[in-house]
């Protein structure tokens, strides 16, 4: 197995010095091979062998409450604005953009998927690159650039300069989402990750309150006093050069992990890896396992999750980059729609703040998830089924809608969660957000000019696609229920021996008999 990975003699030196005493004929081959190039959590402990590390509950709570004061607001902060600087084009659709760059026929179909194609394209290397290099500053790197190139929008003039500018923001915001994913399993328990990912992730809803309420702003400041410059391009150097500036104060607030958290004493360093030994996958490793990536690529919960991702975001595709043009379509003016699209934010952020309190509190993430989808479905029946005249009854129904990302949010969480090897997990998060751009490059061409203004076989696609999700959900329940059951009998047997520090030794899920499944 010592071609399957890519790694130092000195550092697996360390890795070896670090792992204490081992029972070698009790422990498998497998666990011992792979544990000789460790996780990175093991340089914490180096010095400390033999030693008892006490974490009292008093003390986890108030370092919890450091984590959070520290990690969280920012995080917050930076989702909600790659929300907003994706779907700004939504709100450039109806103050003006495609009067200005000659938009005809399916250009704007073609814009909104365009992003992702980029993110698509580069999803793969940014992973690797993600554990290649150090974590938060190649994380605050794409978050600068990707404000920079937003703003770059303010100076397009035609239809080819917008699909670049689109096609590069989708290769920076790439690294956004599986860069946060790694960021939660880093710093927080098992029974944390559902919530906190919730909480960062709801702030796509804050995006769009925010978003609406400036282009709304910047929309009827131009009616009432005319302005020199077209509103859309006001819109777009706004929220590019904010998320620009943000992202230089995360360069300097943001470690890459608990070794070099600046906010953090040394002795706090140490029991901020120990409060997560529980996970069982440590806190990364930066070498390549290639045993790792063909497990991902066999492994049947991975391609459930890419199912859920690609089927999930077709209707997201569509939602996200047309909701405006939909709620003007119910009868609202310009001016309204844009303050009427910004209750959608709000019915976001409660159902994932909510969804992911009530999933880590009953253990239950992918149950309640299913809950909150099957809301969101009520909403797009509602929209189908109700007359065109009823307006605030569509408008209610497409609120309803906004509670559809919680399973997309549940499933990011237990890639978190339910998946160790950090090779392993960075394949996994790219795969699953590879599958996330497909819907989303599909799910705009569902929107097709000639179906305007209801978009009828539209909303029918939306509906089948999230009864498929609801399916895709109970089967990854299902399996994961089986899987703790395997591992409970393995672990009851009189012969199974855990090795010292098996947490720390970047196993994969499967390969360690430990490692339980978070539902």
């Amino acid at each position: 197995m010592a071609d399957d990975r890519i790694a130092t003699n000195s550092d697996l030196a360390e890795k070896e010095v670090a792992l204490g005493d081992i029972d070698k004929e009790s422990v498998p081959e497998a666990i011992l091979t792979h544990g000789l190039d460790a996780d990175e959590a093991l340089k914490a402990f180096i010095g400390h062998e033999g030693e008892s590390i006490v974490l009292d509950e008093a003390t986890n709570k108030r370092l919890l409450r450091k984590i959070d004061l520290n990690i969280m607001p920012l995080m917050c902060v930076i989702y909600g604005l790659n929300y907003l600087d994706k779907t700004t084009l939504s709100y450039a659709s109806i103050t003006g953009i495609q009067k200005d760059i000659n938009l005809v026929g399916d250009n704007y179909q073609w814009l909104s998927s365009m992003f992702y194609f980029g993110y698509l394209g580069w999803e793969y290397p940014t992973n690797r690159l993600l554990q290649r290099l150090p974590l938060a500053k190649y994380s605050a790197f794409n978050i600068i650039m990707w404000g920079l190139v937003l703003s770059l929008f303010a100076a397009v003039y035609s239809f080819s300069g917008a699909v670049a500018v689109r096609f590069f923001l989708g290769v920076f915001e790439a690294a956004v989402t599986p860069g946060f994913a790694l960021f939660t399993s880093q710093w927080y328990t098992k029974k944390e990750q559902g919530a906190r990912t919730g909480i960062w992730f709801s702030f796509n809803g804050m995006g769009q309150i925010f978003g609406g309420l400036v282009a709304y702003g910047i929309a009827t400041g131009n009616v009432r006093h005319g302005f020199t410059m077209a509103p859309w391009k006001i819109i777009f150097l706004f929220n590019g050069l904010l998320t620009a500036s943000i992202g230089v104060i995360f360069l300097f607030i943001m470690p890459d992990n608990q070794l070099n958290a600046r906010w953090l004493t040394k002795e706090e360093r140490v029991l901020a890896i120990e409060r997560v030994r529980s996970n069982q996958q440590g806190i990364g490793n930066k070498h390549f396992k290639l045993y790792q990536f063909k497990e991902a690529l066999l492994d049947p919960m991975v391609w459930a999750f890419v199912f859920y991702a690609l089927v999930a975001d077709i209707p997201n595709g569509g939602i996200s980059n047309f909701f405006s043009i939909l709620i003007q379509s119910f009868g609202f003016s310009q001016a309204e729609t844009l303050l009427y699209g910004t209750p959608g934010g709000a019915v976001e952020v409660i159902t994932l703040i909510v969804a992911g309190y009530i999933g880590d509190r009953i253990g239950q993430r992918i149950l309640t998830s299913i809950f909150f989808l099957t809301v969101a479905l009520l909403g797009v029946i509602l929209i189908v089924a109700l007359p065109s005249g009823n307006s605030i009854g569509r408008l209610f129904g497409y609120y309803l809608t906004q509670a559809s990302p919680a399973p997309f949010v549940a499933l990011l969480s237990l890639i978190s969660s339910n998946v160790a090897g950090y090779t392993k997990k960075t394949t996994t998060a790219a795969l699953y957000l590879i599958g996330y751009c497909v819907g989303n490059i599909i799910g705009p061409q569902t929107f097709r000019p000639q179906d305007a203004p209801n978009y009828r076989p539209a909303e029918i696609t939306i509906i089948v696609c999230w009864v498929l999700c609801i399916f895709d959900l109970v089967f990854i329940w299902l399996y994961y229920n089986r899987q703790n059951k395997k591992k409970e009998a393995v672990q009851a047997q009189p012969s199974y021996v855990k090795a010292e520090n098996q947490e720390w030794l970047d196993l994969t899920d499967k390969e360690n008999p430990e490692f339980m499944y978070t539902l």
